[in-house]
């Protein structure tokens, strides 16, 4: 049976070098791919793919929000996260946020395509670096911030990424299809639930917490 992956990375070349690691397996077939998480979103429900490989770190929506979301519609989806990260913040987040396998980008060649066929049955897989990183999270949890960004909205959490990425309320209204003043009650509730003040301190936070596509 052959096996229906979409690729997401916000890099062309990247993109390109997951394409021709997958594409030299027969039974794989390459039938979407996306710049970003919005797209992302839209493009699983078009193209129903069995696989989809997301980069976690990705301006305008970011992997972890983009699993999310792909999960809750369509759970028979498997979500492999490819980072150049290995820092546990990224990798607990998004396998709570739903996603199977999750792999390094230094290690795509020799790593991806054993994801793959772990999700392909149902299992997880963790490269080999990230497995001491979340054996270390699950004995010493680090609950207080990530505990704080779970109790966010969904609709937060997208208004806090764009925010961190410079957008004004009226720009990320426009994005969201949403009133200004929506979106200034969501800036107000976030600095509210996670005990931040001003603009600067959600675009530290953000950009710490690996919930945008600037690097930290």
């Amino acid at each position: 049976m052959t096996l229906r992956i979409l690729l997401v990375d916000d890099h062309d070349l990247m993109r390109d070098g997951l394409r021709a690691i997958l594409e030299k397996e027969r039974d794989y077939e390459i039938v979407g791919e996306a710049a970003g998480g919005r797209e992302a979103v839209r493009l699983v429900a078009e193209v129903e793919p069995d696989i989809v490989i997301m980069d976690v770190a990705m301006k305008d929506l970011n992997g972890i929000e983009a699993t999310r979301q792909i999960r809750a519609d369509h759970h028979g989806v498997a979500i492999i996260a490819l980072s150049s990260h290995s820092d546990p913040r990224y990798v607990t987040a998004i396998l709570r946020a739903g996603a199977s396998a999750y792999v390094l980008k230094s290690n795509a060649y020799s790593q991806l395509k054993k994801a793959v066929q772990s999700v392909r049955v149902g299992r997880t897989f963790l490269c080999e670096e990230v497995s001491s990183v979340v054996i270390d999270a699950v004995r010493h949890p680090q609950a207080e911030s990530a505990s704080a960004y779970e109790r966010l909205g969904a609709r937060e959490r997208e208004v806090l990424q764009l925010l961190a990425e410079g957008l004004t309320s009226s720009e990320i209204a426009k994005q969201l299809h949403i009133a200004t003043s929506t979106v200034e009650t969501h800036r107000r509730n976030l600095m509210r639930k996670l005990d931040l003040h001003g603009i600067a301190e959600l675009t530290k936070y953000a950009i710490r917490e690996g919930l945008t596509g600037i690097e930290s």
